[in-house]
């Protein structure tokens, strides 16, 4: 990448975050990191990804400046996003070029439980991030979606330019709600915006909550793991590195009007604002049964399984069509499932000593 950029980045101790901030490090870019570290999962996994980047847990406040040990070009802050002062704030004195939003309230089935949570977290705190968009101009607006948008959708492989409006979850709700509002503040303040549905991204450092890091800690342990809809599910498994490579790739191509947008059959992907929709998954659906047949050959131990019925909130099956990705940056994900789940756990044993 040839210009070096002020690039503000949202979860930067959430786990595509961490990736990404370091990504963009290593290219030589400034980047401010933000996240409020939560205790939706166990914190510890988000400061020691935090103190790999050089920022010690000793000199993390709410509202204080960090300056990473290792690299000078990435700074943090411990703030909420729904704390809209301060984040104001840190837009006026770092003047960003660029803004990536990954920081949100992640989890389907916590949604069901913690309603409240997302719209602070997903909503407000978007709205937040658009309004400090609007008053400090940014060059590019990146923010997460999610392959939970799609819902009861069923034509495969997702599109994105099919409708996305019968979410099963408020976590999916909440995720088309901030394409809506960029969509909004694209059109009325001229804010280049990408929203990228991510498809079940997994790799070293991921989230304990996800699929992945709870099946692996169960059979290295010998207990039993909960499959739900009997095993019938199919994901669209990406591995991280392939989604921090993809928007890497997007930060200097901010989307422009399309031309041929057609007012009478809108393509929801485009628009006459400077917007712009993607899918960056893997493009090949993997069965849940074959995942855990993976983790099986990786871990060399046999999986102990209770079959539960599909629960609330979950889809049966997602794949990505990535015909945009390619088409505008001749990328899309690579990354076979073995060879990613081979990778997480390497680090999943040398991370917990196992």
């Amino acid at each position: 990448m040839q210009n070096k950029l002020r690039i503000i980045v949202t979860g930067t101790a959430g786990f595509i975050g961490f990736h990404l901030a370091n990504l963009l490090i290593r290219s030589g870019h400034q980047v401010f990191g933000v996240d409020n570290i939560n205790d939706y999962y166990d914190p510890t996994l988000k400061i020691n990804r935090l103190a790999l980047s050089g920022i010690h847990e000793d000199d993390i406040a709410y509202g204080r400046i960090t300056v990473s040990y290792s690299n000078p070009l990435y700074s943090f802050i411990k703030c909420n996003l729904e704390d809209k002062q301060t984040i104001l704030q840190i837009f006026k004195e770092f003047r960003p070029d660029i803004v990536i939003h990954l920081a949100a309230q992640a989890g389907v089935r916590y949604s069901l439980t913690h309603p409240d949570t997302y719209i602070a977290a997903n909503i407000q705190g978007f709205l937040n991030i658009l309004e400090a968009c609007r008053w400090q101009p940014v060059k590019h607006l990146i923010y997460a979606s999610s392959s939970s948008v799609y819902g009861l959708n069923s034509g495969m492989p997702y599109s994105v330019q099919h409708p996305a409006s019968h979410p099963v979850s408020l976590y999916a709700a909440s995720k088309k709600s901030n394409e809506l509002m960029a969509h909004v503040y694209s059109h009325l303040f001229n804010i280049p915006s990408t929203g990228l549905r991510f498809f079940t991204v997994y790799g070293p450092w991921g989230r304990p909550d996800m699929a992945l890091f709870i099946f692996t800690s169960a059979i290295l342990k010998g207990e039993t793991i909960k499959v739900f809809n009997n095993g019938e599910m199919e994901r669209d498994f990406t591995y991280v590195d392939d989604i921090v490579k993809g928007i890497e790739k997007m930060i200097q191509n901010p989307p422009a009007p399309s031309p041929e947008f057609d007012y009478l059959d809108p393509d929801p992907s485009v628009s006459s604002a400077p917007f712009k929709i993607y899918n960056i998954g893997n493009n090949q659906p993997v069965k849940l049964l074959d995942f855990i047949k993976a983790i099986e050959i990786a871990t060399g131990k046999k999986a102990r399984m209770e079959m539960l019925p599909l629960q609330p909130g979950d889809v049966k099956k997602t794949w990505a069509d990535v015909t945009g990705l390619i088409g505008d940056f001749n990328y899309k994900p690579y990354t076979p499932v073995q060879t990613g789940i081979e990778k997480f756990i390497a680090w999943y044993r040398d991370y917990y000593k196992i």
